[in-house]
């Protein structure tokens, strides 16, 4: 399979500094966005922090007898396991940071996470980054964002579109990186087929 693949961040025309950080391990096929969480301090810290520290660990895992720092959900494939326990030590990383240095309290950011694996691409997520699958132009949003109204939206399934336009606190993220010690990470997996842009 062959892949093209771009990236680019941009400060926008609101804040004055970039919070956005990415990676690619072209070796790996792996591609990481990381936006940190605007109005808390460091969050271009957190974004760097958690980006790097998924690519070291797939570093560190090309051997599949290294040690993780986590165990494995027997649930799940080795794949979703490495990439998930590669966003949960960023987390910690994040979160153990910002314990300790004064200047970081209340650092974190979200993340979203493509690798694509054989014939299959996974996309893992924590926070409000979100993934898209356009084929045979439509878009369709991959992950679910990790926000107050998303909850809200779960639990009252008839709320209509005035609802949520009206919605007080739409940008309220519920999961980040960074927010706890432990984070619960979301992760799918799909086909790829040919023309596929995510």
């Amino acid at each position: 399979m062959r892949i093209r693949y771009a990236a680019k961040t941009d400060v926008g025309m609101k804040r004055t500094h970039n919070e956005d950080y990415f990676s690619l391990m072209e070796d790996e096929q792996l591609f990481i966005v990381a936006d940190g969480m605007g109005g808390h301090s460091s969050g271009e810290v957190a974004s760097r922090l958690a980006a790097e520290t998924v690519s070291e660990f797939y570093q560190r895992t090309k051997d599949e007898e290294a040690t993780w720092p986590y165990k494995m959900d027997r649930n799940r494939s080795y794949v979703e396991n490495r990439l998930v326990c590669g966003i949960k030590l960023a987390n910690y990383k994040i979160y153990e940071a910002a314990s300790k240095d004064i200047r970081f309290k209340g650092m974190g950011t979200t993340l979203v996470t493509a690798l694509v694996h054989g014939s299959k691409i996974y996309v893992a997520h924590v926070g409000d980054s979100r993934a898209y699958h356009i084929n045979n132009g439509k878009i369709t949003q991959i992950t679910r964002d990790h926000s107050l109204l998303e909850d809200y939206k779960d639990a009252k399934a008839d709320m209509t579109e005035e609802e949520e336009r009206n919605f007080p606190h739409k940008n309220v993220i519920t999961r980040a990186l960074g927010m706890r010690d432990a984070v619960e990470v979301d992760i799918t997996s799909q086909e790829v087929d040919d023309g596929d842009i995510f």
